[in-house]
């Protein structure tokens, strides 16, 4: 109990990083993954080219050699910005892959009469999608979106080798100071595990009100 009542402000500014990531990465993800499976349905050929290589990419990229392509790559093209903003983007990017992988799969569930239907009353594909389509599919999507937007909060901890302050990040100093680093990584489990069930009980609130009646 020592190390984390002797190091409350150290785990208070990794938990509180971790968080910023978690919900900066996990908005980049949402936003990214609808426009993705957006484009992987669209009538427009080369909207689905795009879609399909920017999932087959990131989805099968390492996690961790891609932080390096964003943090070390970017900076050569004359973008250098903040390493959190690197680390938000990293995983953003990447778990916006998964999310619009759900997205397609809750798309596909939807009746195709309802999209016919639609464009029998002259509405164009963006209106079909989002005013008919995308809302009956967010019912049967809940539960894997939450789901990863869990891992992304667990995957944020590669972000501490980058220089970015978060939970996982605080071993290193509580190991300088000679902490036990069993109960170190004890109370770093301990705010993972908080950030992890704070995700799980909105998105159970979500699937509650909105989800498919089972």
């Amino acid at each position: 109990m020592n190390v984390l009542l002797d190091n409350f402000s150290l785990y208070g500014k990794g938990l509180l990083g971790t968080v910023e990531l978690t919900v900066y990465a996990s908005l980049l993800a949402l936003a990214l993954g609808l426009v993705m499976a957006g484009f992987r349905v669209a009538p427009v050929a080369s909207l689905r080219v795009f879609g399909t290589v920017w999932v087959a990419v990131l989805r099968n990229t390492p996690l961790t050699l891609l932080f390096f392509a964003v943090v070390l790559g970017l900076p050569r093209f004359g973008l250098v910005l903040p390493f959190t903003l690197f680390a938000v983007l990293a995983l953003g990017c990447y778990t916006s892959a998964f999310i619009c992988e759900a997205v397609r799969s809750g798309i596909n569930t939807v009746p195709k009469g309802q999209g016919e239907a639609a464009r029998s009353l002259g509405m164009i594909f963006p209106q079909t999608l989002g005013d008919v389509v995308l809302p009956q599919a967010f019912r049967s999507v809940i539960p894997p979106i939450g789901s990863t937007l869990i891992a992304l909060a667990k995957n944020s901890a590669i972000a501490g080798s980058f220089s970015v302050v978060e939970l996982l990040g605080t071993y290193k100093t509580l190991n300088e100071l000679g902490y036990s680093i069993v109960w170190s990584f004890i109370w770093i489990a301990v705010g993972y595990l908080l950030v992890t069930l704070t995700i799980s009980a909105v998105f159970n609130v979500l699937e509650k009100r909105w989800g498919v009646a089972r």
